[in-house]
């Protein structure tokens, strides 16, 4: 499928969304007629060209969270990641959900686009700013941005239902297997294919049920939570749908040895005994015995056997089980085992129950990569979560408390947050303020000064995110 001859439209793609975010940040810092300006505009000009010889013009569409260049969706690629997150907010800041270059564009036309896209960046009416000045260029066209058909409450109805099946379908296989009954695998791939749908069209709002732990019901929720984050996280690594869909599959079933281990000891509310702890480490190793025995056995359940066995294992080799000479671990295992330790951490279990907040659980994790985490695939993690993960509670310098709403990837340190409790101490529910905004003088409106315990404040994010 990855031939020479589909990488490289893919790598021009991403090379225009490149050139296009370089122009604008260079023309955000310089001015207009500065040689870093210019030669920038020259390299587009260039590659516009070469993309324009078999087309009279180049869409370029921002649907969701993707950007679609002639109606073809744009991979993500580690190395343009920044730049693909930076346009996609400044975007969305100015309404703007395409643009259209004509194959006679020159420089004169870009630098119309830039000066009209710096304004209205400073005005109340950002798209009718933007369109109003590019009626000047008789080459480039913008069009809005449009909202999601069935408005982001809808949206979010149909998240919250898709996220509750799979819990109520994670529950039912585990008390079937539990009872001896045969579980046929291929209910759990509609599911699962239903999810990555969601992720593609509504990502943060997936990752945002993430953040809503169930205490009573852990280890179903944790099981969906493991597989709504490996998707995404496979998501930002440019994995095809159909991997997408075997990778949040086998993320399911990663626990699923736990249903051999007694519940009067994986409920127990005190530390394990060093039998109790024995007993734990082989949940590994019955993972995989319980899968082999799905109906509907497949090439993918030979997979989430390898990804329940080696979950444990860490990057290096430091955990369970103890295996003699190994190669290194299979990539779905590295995704798994990431997102596994992250929602572990932030959920409130029988034996520890005080959570982790987001942002304390990703220090732990970043003194742990490069031993028990894969160094690589956590700078994608942490870049797709932000520092500050969504459902993180945190204090603002003008006197609010507000929860995470939405993460920035180009500043990770500064995301949009739902105000809950105003400056004056009062309960409120919003606005969503965007930490990145700036005053007239170049100042931010707000900041972050500390993150809180939810718990402590009695707060409860399904309340908010939902």
């Amino acid at each position: 499928m990855d031939n020479k001859e589909e990488q490289e439209p893919r790598r021009g793609s991403q090379d225009f969304i490149n050139h296009l975010s370089v122009i604008l940040r260079t023309a955000q810092i310089h001015d207009p007629g500065n040689i870093a300006v210019t030669t920038a505009i020259d390299k587009f000009l260039a590659l516009l060209s070469m993309m324009t010889d078999s087309e009279r013009t180049i869409t370029l569409d921002l649907i969701g969270e993707f950007f679609y260049i002639n109606d073809i969706r744009v991979r993500y690629s580690l190395e343009y990641l920044l730049s693909f997150d930076f346009l996609i907010r400044e975007f969305r800041r100015r309404e703007i959900g395409k643009v259209i270059f004509r194959n006679t564009t020159r420089a004169e036309d870009i630098r119309i686009f830039l000066r009209a896209f710096i304004a209205a960046g400073f005005s109340d009416t950002p798209y009718e700013k933007m369109s109003d000045a590019m009626y000047e260029s008789p080459n480039i066209e913008v069009d809005r941005l449009k909202k999601i058909k069935e408005g982001e409450t809808d949206s979010r109805k149909v998240i919250k239902k898709v996220y509750y099946n799979a819990v109520s379908y994670a529950k039912g296989v585990m008390t079937k297997i539990q009872a001896g009954e045969k579980v046929n695998i291929k209910k759990a791939k509609r599911i699962v294919e239903t999810m990555v749908d969601q992720i593609l069209d509504e990502e943060k709002l997936l990752l945002g049920m993430t953040a809503i732990k169930d205490y009573d019901e852990y280890t179903y929720h944790h099981s969906v939570n493991v597989s709504i984050l490996s998707i995404a996280l496979g998501q930002r690594l440019g994995l095809s749908k159909r991997v997408l869909t075997e990778l949040g599959l086998v993320a399911f079933f990663h626990d699923i040895g736990k249903i051999e281990i007694p519940s009067e000891v994986l409920n127990k509310s005190t530390n394990f005994t060093d039998d109790e702890w024995k007993l734990i480490k082989k949940h590994p190793r019955w993972g995989v015995r319980a899968i082999l025995k799905l109906r509907g056995m497949d090439s993918t359940s030979i997979k989430a056997s390898i990804v329940a066995f080696e979950h444990h294992m860490h990057y290096d080799f430091s955990g369970y089980p103890k295996v003699g000479k190994y190669p290194e671990l299979d990539f779905y295992s590295r995704i798994v085992s990431l997102v596994d330790q992250y929602d572990a951490m932030t959920s409130a279990r029988v034996y520890s129950r005080i959570p982790l907040s987001p942002d304390k659980a990703l220090s732990v994790m970043m003194e742990r990569a490069g031993t028990q985490l894969d160094p690589l695939l956590f700078k994608f993690f942490i870049n797709m979560v932000g520092v500050f993960p969504i459902g993180t509670l945190v204090m603002l310098d003008t006197k609010e408390l507000g929860l995470v709403y939405e993460s920035d990837v180009l500043f990770a340190d500064r995301p949009r947050v739902l105000i809950i409790i105003d400056a004056l101490g009062k309960n409120v529910n919003g606005p969503v303020v965007d930490l990145t905004e700036k005053d007239e003088k170049g100042k931010y409106y707000r900041s972050i000064v500390k993150t809180l315990d939810p718990n402590k404040y009695k707060i409860n994010l399904a309340e908010y995110l939902l």
